[in-house]
Parts: C-alpha cells; structure tokens; sequence
C-alpha cells in the first residue's frame, strides 16, 4: 500500500531537490546533469568475485547522485526513477553495444534486474533496482531498441544483510542465494541478458546473479548499474572501454553489493 500512497503523494505535495535540496523541484537541473555524468564507464572492484561479468556505471557514487539514489530507493522518491532510469540507459548501452537490437526482428535486449530480499521490499513499499530498470527500458525502446525487463531471478534462501560484511564475506553470503522463477529459463533465452541495479559495490551480487542466469541458459553479456564508488586511482589497459571519455576507476570496498 505504501508504494501507491507515496506515488500520489509524488504528485501532489511540494518537494525539494533529492540531490542538493533546492526548493520547489524534485530534481533541479544542475543535479540532473550530475546523474548524466561525463559518460559511462567500466568499473571493477578489488578484488573481482569470480564469475563477475564486464560492468559499466553511469556515474560515480559521490554527492547529487548517491543523495538522489538513497532518496528514490530508501525514502521512496519515486519520480526519481526516470532519471536514474536515463542515467542506467547510458550504462546499457555502453556494456550492449555490439548486441543492441535495432530492427523490429531483432531478438530484445533483457535487462535482468538483481532481486531485492521480499522483506526489503516491503519495507521500502518498491523494488528501487526494478522500478530503475523499467524506465531505463522505455528510455531505450524510444530510441528504437526492443528491451524488456523480465524479473526472472529470485531469492532461494534467506541472505544476512550485506552492510559492514567485507569483500569476501558478502561473496560467501550471496553465493548460491539466486536463481530463476520457474518459466524463467525460457524468458531468459529469448535475447542477450544485461544485468541491471542501482549501486555496484564489492560485486558479489552481480557475480551471483550472472551464474544463476546462465544455470537458467541464459547468455550474459555484461552488467549495468547507475553508480559505483570512486577511488582516486585509474585502471591501466580499460581505456576505451566507455561511452565517452572519463577515468576508469577501481574500487575497494563499498555499502551494498
């Protein structure tokens, strides 16, 4: 019921800018540029989980952006998801181009957005990952590209909540923790498979994800998220790997995933 509630709120009750808190707009300009950031670009943690696939972030996850993705996801902004969906359609297409479908009987690009715990859902009234990947769906399909967002993967069992788990002990929590839906495996063949969230952190997420989509017969082709923490150091040998130009930036240790 929340999640309704929250949207008709979104509507009709004044608010301020998520990113820097500017009255009178849920989002002013100068923080929408910031979700948009300078082009996407590949990130990989310290250390890799094994199985991670090749992950691009729309930006950074410093300042406007992390305030305006910790409103939409724990305080239920909802309006936020068409940026953030936007900002996760740059990702996309960075990790899909040789595989982006363009004519009408192309097989569609599947972004398969990581699940979220059921308690964690209910709590916030919304699956944030989802609701992002919805929109940066419709963002691509407007420019001519048949995705869907397919909610193949769920939970098999219970996982301890990640905060202040390290690398390796949020790796040995999630592992094993997905798989598909029954019917999922089918809807997982019908076209190339990005795996979508909204934060990427130590990765281990998506590492699992990746392997239970592929147990599903699916073909992973990369992973997409709207943020990934910065570190001040610059990967050699990834250059040319983003949209645009932009430092590849590593990192070691993060809050999530």
């Amino acid at each position: 019921m929340r999640g309704w509630w929250q949207e008709i709120a979104d509507l009709v009750l004044p608010a301020d800018c998520a990113g820097c808190g500017r009255p009178g707009v849920p989002l002013c300009d100068r923080c929408h540029g910031a979700l948009r950031g300078p082009g996407a670009r590949r990130v990989l943690p310290s250390p890799v989980p094994p199985g991670l696939p090749v992950v691009h972030a729309a930006v950074d996850y410093v300042d406007e952006a992390r305030a305006v993705l910790l409103a939409h996801k724990e305080r239920g902004a909802l309006r936020l998801a068409g940026p953030l969906g936007e900002a996760l359609a740059g990702a996309v297409r960075a990790v899909a181009r040789g595989v982006l479908p363009r004519a009408p009987g192309d097989r569609p690009l599947l972004l398969v957005p990581v699940p979220s715990a059921r308690r964690a859902v209910g709590a916030r009234g919304h699956d944030p990952a989802r609701r992002i990947a919805c929109a940066a769906a419709g963002v691509l399909r407007r420019e001519g590209c048949p995705a869907r967002v397919p909610s193949v993967l769920r939970q098999r069992r219970r996982v301890t909540d990640q905060s202040g788990l390290g690398a390796r002990q949020r790796r040995a929590n999630v592992t094993g923790a997905l798989e598909a839906a029954p019917g999922g495996g089918r809807l997982l063949v019908a076209g190339p498979v990005v795996l979508v969230d909204d934060l990427m952190t130590t990765g281990a997420s998506l590492a699992e994800a990746a392997r239970a989509v592929a147990e599903a017969g699916g073909r992973v082709v990369g992973g997409a998220v709207v943020a990934a923490p910065p570190t001040p150091a610059s990967t050699p040998g990834l250059s040319g790997t983003s949209v645009s130009p932009g430092r590849l930036r590593p990192f070691a240790r993060g809050k999530r995933n």
